[in-house]
């Protein structure tokens, strides 16, 4: 992508946060501050570009505003560049909180959501009354016209701010699931990291199929989401002291501290850091989502005056009880649990023969027939980008299912290194079948414990079938040697004729399908292994999706 284009990105990105027309020097103003050194003049050629291709509108002499498809661009436009934004927001966010907890005045953080219905208020409240939440700190509009209720409440990364004016640092690590057992936190178990993801993390694990808050808050055990920083270990007492005074106000949600260089809840803890846990502030808006009622979520969207939010109950119960100090097992990274499957890939390329790696998912048998003729329909439908080999094998405990095998991306990598040609998975990606595709969304398999295939299923994300709007597929970025190349391009066109769905090879920093590689290395697209199930959950049919699940011998899969 150019630098012109770049540049434009950045209009409008900065005219996406403005509520009202925006002129060309509080863009030149706003653009400088993020290293873009254009004057007024040169804001003003790149806007008329926008207005060509729709992206933006002048509103008379009061400015421009960003426009639906300008909105798109931004989000699809500069996906290796949303990979490191969403890290950068959350410090903006926390750069921007001013808020002093002895005069209860300034800005916080905040989540929005739009709910549609009182009963929705109710549920969020009783997650309130239980402790379970950020703060009861809230602000409800509701819009008599249309019936829908914008409900603003106080986000986790409130507490990074406050910490950063007191001086010290807070480090945003993690944000995922934790694990809940008769009132007290147990472990982590499953996470992904706020850096190399266009995906906010909770936002990532906000599905009812994921959390069961209303579990934890009833029965005293389940899944809940939480955020996890680390501050330096000299600021303990400190950061301890300031958490008991923010408590006092309504400002709470701290889960546990870590002992400096103590590991906690599963995750390590470097020395000389202290890891603390904080509820996630969308906790409440996934207690909703848990009972099937619609939701509109946008997690740390804006900073909001304090005085602003009202207290949506004044009954707290007691929050949860403080982490053990009890030996855990550590959580693994995705990319950690796939090399030790690479390196078990023996698949010969000549003999079309081997061991490669199976995702598993499971169907009801009465539906496996269904399941399949809906593979063979997508794969038949658009053949250069589904994987067309699959196996039926047995649950091992239930023989009402039947696992339904397909061959996972990362056995490319495998048959690469067994060829002498390192390969390194980087990322997971959502891609749109464009002309050219684009990646409009990327996790890296060294900051998730979770296949990111699968989250991006789970949110229903995915047209796989083309039956929600444009194609979006499910792909992969590997990044391998430029110095192999040729031999990498000779393997990887032999693998795409047996079917192992190569959608593109780069060149030597190359943007590959908007993906950006490290330089003196090359990138390599290859298909999910999930497509072809993915089409069958589209299709409505249940199935209980499963990814790096065994090794299985590629000649005794069959082919749709």
């Amino acid at each position: 992508m150019s630098e012109s284009e770049h540049r434009m990105i950045e209009i409008l990105r900065v005219l996406s946060k403005q509520d009202e027309p925006t002129g060309s020097k509080l863009i030149a103003d706003e653009l400088k501050e993020k290293g873009f050194n254009l004057g007024e003049r040169a804001v003003r050629y790149h806007m008329q570009i926008l207005d060509e291709k729709g992206y933006t509108e002048k509103k008379g002499y009061s400015g421009r505003v960003i426009t639906d498809l300008g909105r798109e661009k931004l989000e699809k436009g500069l996906i290796y560049d949303q990979v490191d934004f969403i890290y950068s927001k959350f410090e903006e966010m926390i750069y921007l909180t001013d808020f002093t907890y002895m005069t209860q005045e300034g800005n916080v953080v905040v989540n929005t959501s739009t709910i549609y219905n009182e009963e929705s208020i109710n549920i969020m409240k009783e997650i309130f009354e239980s402790g379970l939440s950020v703060s009861p700190y809230v602000n409800i509009n509701e819009d008599k016209t249309t019936g829908e209720i914008e409900v603003t409440t106080i986000c986790g990364t409130t507490i990074d701010g406050v910490l950063l004016n007191e001086g010290i640092p807070s480090q945003p690590q993690y944000g995922g699931l934790l694990k809940i057992e008769n009132n007290q936190p147990v472990k982590f178990t499953e996470l992904i990291s706020y850096k190399k993801t266009s995906v906010t993390p909770l936002d990532a694990f906000a599905n009812s199929n994921l959390t069961s808050v209303l579990d934890v808050i009833r029965k005293g055990s389940g899944v809940v989401p939480a955020n996890f920083r680390l501050i330096p270990g000299i600021a303990r007492e400190r950061t301890i002291e300031i958490i008991k005074e923010l408590d006092r106000i309504g400002i709470g949600g701290v889960i546990g501290v870590s002992e400096e260089g103590k590991d906690i809840l599963g995750l390590p803890v470097p020395d000389g850091m202290v890891g603390i846990a904080i509820i996630g502030g969308i906790t409440p808006f996934c207690a909703v989502k848990e009972l099937g009622e619609d939701i509109t979520l946008k997690i740390a969207e804006k900073i909001q005056d304090f005085t602003s939010l009202k207290p949506i109950t004044s009954r707290i119960l007691s929050p949860l009880e403080a982490p053990t100090a009890r030996n855990q097992e550590k959580i693994s990274l995705v990319l950690s649990k796939s090399m030790n499957l690479i390196q078990q890939v023996n698949f010969d390329i000549e003999k079309q023969k081997g061991d490669i790696i199976a995702n598993v998912s499971y169907v009801n048998r009465n539906d496996v027939d269904t399941a399949l003729s809906i593979m063979e329909d997508t794969y038949n439908d658009n053949p250069k980008y589904i994987n067309p080999y699959y196996k039926l094998i047995d649950h091992p405990e239930n023989d009402d299912m039947v696992g339904i095998a397909t061959i996972c991306s990362l056995s490319v990598d495998g048959i690469l290194i067994n060829n002498g040609i390192m390969s390194n998975p980087t990322y997971s990606g959502l891609l749109e079948l464009t002309e050219p595709p684009l990646f409009i969304d990327m996790i890296s398999y060294n900051g998730t414990t979770i296949d990111p295939h699968k989250i991006f299923l789970s949110k229903n994300m995915t047209s796989i079938t083309g039956t929600n709007g444009p194609n979006k597929i499910l792909a992969s970025v590997k990044e391998i040697p430029y110095i192999s190349r040729d031999y990498a391009v000779e393997i990887l066109d032999i693998l795409n004729n047996i079917g192992f769905s190569i959608y593109k090879i780069g060149k030597p920093r190359e943007l590959v399908y908007n993906s950006k590689v490290d330089n003196y290395n090359f990138g390599v697209i290859t298909g999910g292994g999930l497509n072809s199930v993915g089409a069958v959950k589209e299709n409505d049919v249940p199935i209980q999706i499963k990814s790096l699940e065994k090794i299985m011998p590629f000649e005794k899969m069959e082919r749709l």
